[in-house]
């Protein structure tokens, strides 16, 4: 457990670092594009394509088939060098090519959610996507050699290297502010140049976080180069495996494509999808440094249990993982429910649109704590080899999510939801989704392996559940008494920031200081950390 618990530790802290960075990024853009407005919704939704489009080929390949490879391939006489070349160099073509197909695709890909928008916002969407979507080939590049790193157990760089992508964004992005002026809401402000300075910066950060981890690559102890004999080497089951996973990351394209073209109808005077991206930023914060971290580590150990066929550490494995990640995850929920309207300030121009905003982040976090267990669970199939049951539940959460964004639609054309409420909507309704989804996968999984212990984790996440309630009714508390939406913490988004602070320490404070009340056994795991965090001697 040393081991894994430095591994985490290392993770941690790069996610903290890599995720506070990046929330200055996006502090920084906000103020150069705005939160609000036709120009910030045309820049969100063509810097989001490279993204999905990367999805779609990479991230579900990538980490439902990769790394169990990798791990197998290190049984071979040459430690898997020949196999990982030819999986990166058939890699590497099919990022080039895709990249130029969804080049060629721009005005398609805008038009399937901005289609019926003003003509000038859609045109200042397609020239920002020309310039971000060779953002696919970089994204594909740092996530085949990060995996590597990882399936061989060189956790750091992957995590630390969106840090430099940040640095090079924020920096890229005060020098447009200083030149151009702040903030450019209107279509009307961007010209080409601008366009090409934003774009620019945007993928030549990720190009950075990308090459930075070849410097790393000789601590793996394997050779590349390019090698396009792909035939003989067990390629053939990993694009059969991959198949699922296509076809589980097209659906999970359809269905986000669909909540942005709902949302996109708010887009100008109300929250849309920039302020949807910014609310899934600060979700993603805990659940990037809690879950990624102590996951990704597990996950490795789970491929290797898995392969070996040892079904009860795997299910220990799980019990484990679970406890770990929910102890955590649950304080920060609590915080981040408490803090959520002076958080919002943070990535918005004023109280009003901060209070909007707060809304489509509370409907993101319902799903917090499933979504963490369904990592665990969904990367356990994974572990097996089998890609094909993850892609059936996950084709159930699709049809939730594009039901419950079109039933979002029909309460606002039924004048039951505002238009300043259809985001935060669409948000609730993809959480409910993926409750939904984890619900069913937990069930397969259990059944697959005769059981997980799932009452016993249950009990701990109630536990949590039960100390965490009260800790964010005293950091609501905390906040109404700073002033509530009114007050100072709204004013602006450094007094947001502070605000988030003292909400947060009073959450976790009440929150450590109930599981104590409780007797959660999970304090003891907390007092030992520093020890299982701590190098070997």
């Amino acid at each position: 457990m040393s081991s894994l618990g430095r591994a985490s530790a290392l993770l941690a802290a790069g996610t903290m670092v890599s995720r506070i960075t990046g929330l200055l990024r996006t502090i920084v853009l906000v103020q150069v594009i705005g939160a609000v407005g036709t120009a910030s919704d045309a820049f969100s939704l063509a810097n989001q394509l490279p993204n999905d489009v990367f999805s779609l080929i990479s991230v579900g390949v990538l980490t439902a088939v990769l790394v169990p490879q990798i791990v197998q391939a290190t049984t071979h006489r040459d430690g898997g060098s020949a196999f990982i070349s030819k999986i990166f160099t058939a890699g590497t073509v099919v990022l080039l090519v895709t990249t130029a197909l969804a080049m060629l695709a721009a005005p398609w890909l805008v038009g399937l959610i901005a289609s019926g928008r003003p003509a000038a916002q859609v045109e200042l969407a397609i020239a920002f996507a020309y310039w971000c979507l060779p953002q696919i080939f970089f994204y594909g590049l740092y996530a085949l050699i990060g995996e590597t790193l990882n399936a061989r157990r060189i956790f750091g760089p992957f995590t630390w290297a969106p840090v430099l992508n940040n640095i090079v964004s924020i920096a890229g992005f005060v020098v447009i502010g200083l030149m151009f002026g702040a903030p450019l809401r209107n279509v009307d402000d961007w010209t080409p140049d601008r366009i090409a300075w934003l774009g620019g910066i945007a993928t030549l950060g990720i190009a950075v976080q990308a090459i930075i981890l070849l410097v790393f690559w000789p601590k793996t102890g394997l050779s590349l180069r390019p090698d396009f004999r792909w035939r003989g080497v067990g390629l053939g089951n990993v694009v059969k495996l991959a198949g699922w996973t296509m076809l589980m990351a097209l659906s999970s394209l359809a269905a986000g494509f669909y909540q942005h073209r709902i949302a996109i109808d708010a887009s100008g005077h109300d929250p849309s999808i920039t302020v949807m991206n910014n609310a899934w930023l600060i979700f993603m914060l805990p659940y990037s440094v809690i879950v990624m971290s102590i996951g990704t580590p597990y996950f490795t150990q789970l491929s290797e249990h898995a392969h070996a066929g040892q079904d009860a550490e795997v299910r220990t494995d799980i019990g484990r993982s679970i406890r770990t990640v929910g102890f955590f995850l649950t304080g920060a929920l609590a915080a981040v429910l408490a803090a959520a309207i002076p958080a919002s300030r943070i990535f918005t121009d004023n109280a009003t649109e901060a209070r909007a905003a707060a809304l489509v982040l509370v409907a993101y976090l319902v799903a917090l704590l499933p979504l963490a267990v369904l990592f665990i669970i969904q990367r356990t199939f994974y572990a097996y080899g089998d890609t094909r049951t993850p892609f059936f539940f996950t084709i159930f959460q699709c049809v939730l999510i594009v039901a419950t964004a079109f039933g979002a639609k029909l309460l606002h054309d039924g004048g039951v939801v505002p238009l300043s409420g259809l985001a935060a909507t669409i948000a609730l309704g993809q959480s409910l989704s993926s409750i939904a989804q984890t619900i069913v996968a937990t069930t397969l999984l259990h059944r697959r392996l005769g059981g997980l212990g799932t009452a016993s984790w249950l009990l701990a996440l109630g536990r949590f559940i039960l100390a965490a309630a009260p800790a964010a009714a005293a950091g609501w508390g905390v906040f109404l008494l700073l002033g509530g939406t009114d007050g100072w913490t709204t004013a602006n988004l450094f007094a947001g920031a502070v605000g988030c602070l003292i909400i947060a320490a009073v959450v976790l404070v009440v929150y450590i200081a109930l599981l104590a009340l409780l007797r959660a056994p999970e304090l003891d795991a907390l007092k030992g950390l520093g020890r299982r965090f701590a190098p070997s001697r």
